[in-house]
Parts: structure tokens; C-alpha cells; sequence
């Protein structure tokens, strides 16, 4: 899930250029009362004030930027079940029923996606079909002792294919093994999150663009401040990963270490031949491969390949990016090397230490949903319906998350950048070796 990113970048975005936004909503200018305030106008604050509004609470979204400018409006657009901490660890805290529960809650995920995509008529390139793959043989056991593992403990049964069978579900020289599963998939992230606002303000939620909030004042009652207002409110909801922002340590100092800023980037080529394109991922499944630093990858509906791959630990845009992307999408499928590359853009996803979801309550009446670690497209949206759960006095689903224990990373505010530059070394190593 990406985040902030490099304006240049942003601007050729393939999801911005095929989107018409409305006009800016206004910034928040004076005071403003609320039952429940929510930063962030992402999936994930737009789908907790959608369930909110939908259960009689009066509710205001406040956003720093546009609506879905950050993680929502330019990730790789694929919806995945489960974590991207793998099941190992949810079993290691919560018990193999505990992890089982949470699996169940990420098909479920999926499921609250679907439903919202019927509810609120939101045209955005909906497909299913996934595509796991390995690119070494090591690789290839590790992932197939998971999908055994996956469908006896969880049943999510998958398609199996090594050798050169896998030709017949990816054309590409790069892969052995790989595995098929129809529950995950893909759509346009900005389609679907501005649907989403739409159905939000049609049911009577305030969004303020252009809002940041700079502070915010606890108690029995929330004051969230931003330049030119201030929103108070019985209940807060942070859920535009802001702890990442200028106002972090101000806004949540006790979770601001807990999620770190990964670069990841996507070029979209020019648009292929339908049956070119339906040669070379069968099903137009979304593929992604099991390396701890990985490539994803899927067409779009005009028939484009947006390929993601390239990350930077340092915040800062990597050089020759697009070069050095379309090097990458070469290596996976040769016969589109050579192709133009018409749109390349990027952002940061929010990882968390041991990557599983970060959500908690700060105090009695303020809650946070970050650390989506790459697997937002659902599970924020998810992540939305249990916070207005809380909300509403029925937590219990939103506990199984929040008794999930997380550290902060090393080093301070001063050293955690380059000891995870040190630390994802290691891994990009031990893939390469």
C-alpha cells in the first residue's frame, strides 16, 4: 500500500490519468462539532466513516492532501487475503483458533470489498484471480509447503503448477513453481476509493481535503486542529498512516516509530494486444512472487501491464528509475522488452516491524489503523467496519487485532531510516543468493 510520494512521480500516475475528480472539497474553516472525527480520507478512513454514517453517527473525514492521494489512490491495486506477516506469526501470538479467526476475517475482507463494489455501484476494473511465484527452486519448495499448509489449515486450495507447467499460467522464463487461488485479485485503486467517497458523502459524511491536522487535543472530548479549523468529537479515528507525516509525533507520539515508509514503484506501458496479454498471465490473474523484497505485477483493463518492483529503504526516489523498472519487467516476461513505458509512479507502503496490521485504541475514544504492510486494498477497508464496530460498543473483532504486540523500530528518530537501509540489505541478499 503506498503512501506520500515524489510530486513529479505522482503526476504520472496511470490511476490519475484515467480518473475524473470532482472539484476539491473545501478546507475546514472554523470550528466544527462531530459524533466521530477520522484522518484520513484513504480506503480505510472512508470505509470506517461509510459503516459510521450507516449506523446514525454524525461524522467528519479530514484529509491532508485529496481524497485517496496517498496509499489508496496509487498502490498496485491488488487485493490479497491474508497478512503479509504470513499465518506464522499470528499462531506465535494468538493461538492456531485466534489465527484462524484473523485468516477467516481477511477472506471476509474480501468478501466487505465485493459487497461495497455492489452496494454503491462502483465501476472499477473488478477481477479475481491470483498468481503466487517462485523464481528458484528453494523458492518453489518454501511456497509450495505453504499452500499445502494453506489449504489444510485454512482452505484456500490452489491451482499447483512446477517445471514447465508453469507456462501455461505465466509465460515467462523467470519462474519454476507458482500457485493459483480465485479468492484475491485486483481493480483500480483510485476508481474504488472514489467511489467510495461518493457513497461516504452521499450518506452524509464531511470531508475536508486540504486539512491537515497539526494537533490534537485528548480527553472526554477529541479536538482535532487543523490550519485554518478545529473538529470536536466524541470519538477519533487515525487512519491515514499520519503518525508517517510532518505532525506525527504531535498527532500519535506513542505509535509514531511503529510503522516505517518503504519507496516502492510501478511503470505502466503502452497498451498490448488483448490476446497477447491473455497469452502471457492466464485468467488475467495479478502476480506477485514469494521473494521477501518482490516484484507484483497485473494488466490493467485498457490492456497495459503496471508492473511494481523497484524499492527504496532511504525515502529518497531511486535513479534511472524508470530505466531500471523496465530492466526488471524485461527480465520476467523478454517479449516486452522494448515496449514504451508511458506512466511511472511511486510511493511508500507502511510496514510495521514483524509486518502484521497495527490497530489499536490510544486512551478510551481514540483509535488507529496502520502497518497494512503491503496487503491494504482489502483489509483496510476491513480495518474500517471493525473500528465503527468499536465505535459502537462491540469491539470484540477489532481486540483480536489489537492484542497483536509490536515494537517499535530501532534507533530513533535520528537512526531507524538506516538501520532498515541495513536491515532489507540483508534481505535483498539472501533473494539474490
Amino acid at each position: 500500500m503506498l503512501l506520500q510520494s515524489d510530486t513529479q512521480l505522482n503526476q504520472k500516475s496511470y490511476y490519475e490519468a484515467t480518473v475524473e475528480r470532482d472539484s476539491p472539497a473545501p478546507a475546514l474553516q472554523g470550528e466544527v462539532r462531530a459524533d466521530v472525527v477520522v484522518v484520513g480520507a484513504g480506503f480505510a478512513g472512508l470505509s470506517a466513516a461509510i459503516e459510521l454514517a450507516q449506523r446514525g453517527y454524525q461524522v467528519v473525514v479530514l484529509e491532508a492532501d485529496r481524497i485517496c492521494s496517498g496509499a489508496s489512490g496509487r498502490n498496485g491495486g491488488q487485493a490479497i487475503v491474508g497478512y503479509a506477516s504470513g499465518q506464522g506469526l499470528l499462531v506465535q501470538q494468538l493461538g492456531i483458533e485466534g489465527a484462524k479467526q484473523a485468516w477467516n476475517m481477511s477472506v471476509e475482507a474480501i468478501a466487505l470489498l465485493d459487497a461495497r463494489i455492489a452496494e454503491f455501484d462502483i465501476d472499477c476494473d473488478r477481477v479475481h484471480g491470483y498468481l503466487y511465484v517462485a523464481e528458484t527452486e528453494r523458492k518453489a519448495r518454501a511456497l509450495e509447503a505453504e499452500m499445502q499448509a494453506m489449504d489444510r489449515l485454512y482452505g484456500l486450495p490452489t491451482e499447483w503448477a512446477t517445471g514447465s507447467d508453469v507456462q501455461r499460467l505465466i509465460q515467462s522464463p523467470r519462474y519454476c513453481a507458482a500457485a493459483y487461488e480465485k479468492k484475491s485479485g485486483h481493480l483500480h485503486p483510485l476508481k474504488y476509493g472514489l467511489g467510495l467517497a461518493k457513497a461516504a458523502q452521499r450518506l452524509g459524511v464531511k470531508i475536508y481535503e486540504s486539512s491537515p491536522v497539526v494537533d490534537l487535543r485528548r480527553g472526554a472530548k477529541l479536538t482535532a486542529v487543523t490550519p485554518q479549523g478545529a473538529v470536536t468529537a466524541s470519538f477519533g479515528v487515525l487512519a491515514g498512516n499520519c503518525t508517517l507525516g510532518e505532525y506525527g509525533p504531535r498527532v500519535a507520539p506513542e505509535i509514531n516509530a511503529r510503522i516505517m515508509p518503504v519507496g516502492t514503484y510501478i511503470v505502466g506501458t503502452a497498451p498490448l494486444a488483448p490476446d497477447f496479454c491473455a497469452r502471457l498471465i492466464a485468467r488475467n490473474a495479478a502476480v506477485c512472487d514469494n521473494n521477501f523484497v518482490l516484484d507484483y505485477f497485473r494488466f490493467s483493463a485498457d490492456y497495459r501491464m503496471l508492473y511494481g518492483g523497484r524499492v527504496s529503504y532511504s525515502a529518497q526516489t531511486p535513479a534511472r528509475l524508470q530505466e531500471r523498472m523496465a530492466t526488471r519487467l524485461a527480465a520476467v516476461f523478454p517479449e516486452l522488452s522494448g515496449v514504451p513505458i508511458e506512466y511511472v509512479w511511486g510511493g511508500f507502503v507502511d510496514i510495521s516491524m514483524n509486518r502484521a496490521p497495527d490497530f489499536g485504541r490510544l486512551g478510551l475514544n481514540l483509535y488507529y489503523l496502520q502497518g497494512f504492510s503491503g496487503h491494504g486494498v482489502a483489509l483496510t477497508g476491513f480495518a474500517g467496519q471493525l473500528v465503527a464496530q468499536a465505535v459502537a460498543g462491540q469491539s470484540g473483532r477489532f481486540d483480536v487485532f489489537a492484542s497483536l504486540r509490536h515494537r517499535s523500530f530501532p534507533g530513533g528518530s535520528l537512526l531507524r531510516m538506516p538501520s532498515l537501509v541495513l536491515g532489507m540489505l540483508y534481505h535483498r541478499l539472501r533473494d539474490a543468493f
